[in-house]
């Protein structure tokens, strides 16, 4: 069982790697953006209330998050493992999901941050803007914001997991097979 997180500011490509990991590796996929998106998308009461703090490029109360995210385990307890990507975001988040883990005997495995410069940010969300129709990655001023949001609130999950041992930085910056590469040498 192999339990990935992984780990970047917004932009740093962990989606892409994600469905890069999931082919290889047969994880199941955990994007808490993903499933945000689909809640606002449903119009259902969480993406009601996610929407309002993603607007502003903040993060949404773990509260909302941890729910989701816990459900998806429960519902794939035969899983060959899970990758987690844009989870947890808080320590906070990060504690509950290893006390989540433990009882089911499938601790994380690895924490692998993808580091990118923030100029290479900023260029490839306003990109991703365009080509997938995502508004939240379209204001400068947003993206800047989610940037310090994660400085400030997520980036002390990495410290969490170095602590643990778990933690392996790359980096993020090349093509997409070259970064792919780097995170396979890990895995």
């Amino acid at each position: 069982m192999k339990n990935i997180i992984l780990f970047g500011a917004p932009g740093a490509g962990k989606g892409t790697q994600a469905r890069k990991i999931v082919e290889a590796y047969s994880l199941i996929h955990f994007s808490t953006g993903d499933i945000l998106r689909s809640a606002i998308e449903k119009k259902s009461k969480l993406g009601v209330e996610a929407q309002k703090f993603m607007k502003k490029g903040e993060l949404v109360p773990d509260n909302l998050v941890i729910g989701l995210i816990e459900d998806k385990i429960c519902a794939n307890k035969n899983a060959k493992g899970f990758i987690f990507d844009g989870f947890p975001r808080t320590v906070e988040q990060a504690i509950v999901l290893d006390k989540l883990l433990e009882r089911i005997e499938k601790p994380i495995s690895k924490m692998i941050r993808i580091l990118v410069e923030e100029e290479e940010l900023i260029k490839r969300l306003k990109n991703r803007a365009i080509e997938q129709d995502r508004p939240d990655d379209k204001k400068t001023e947003i993206i800047e914001n989610r940037i310090k949001v994660y400085l400030e609130k997520t980036l002390p999950v990495a410290a969490y997991y170095k602590n643990q041992n778990k933690l392996t930085e790359i980096k993020g910056e090349g093509t997409i097979n070259d970064i792919f590469e780097r995170i396979s040498k890990i895995l």
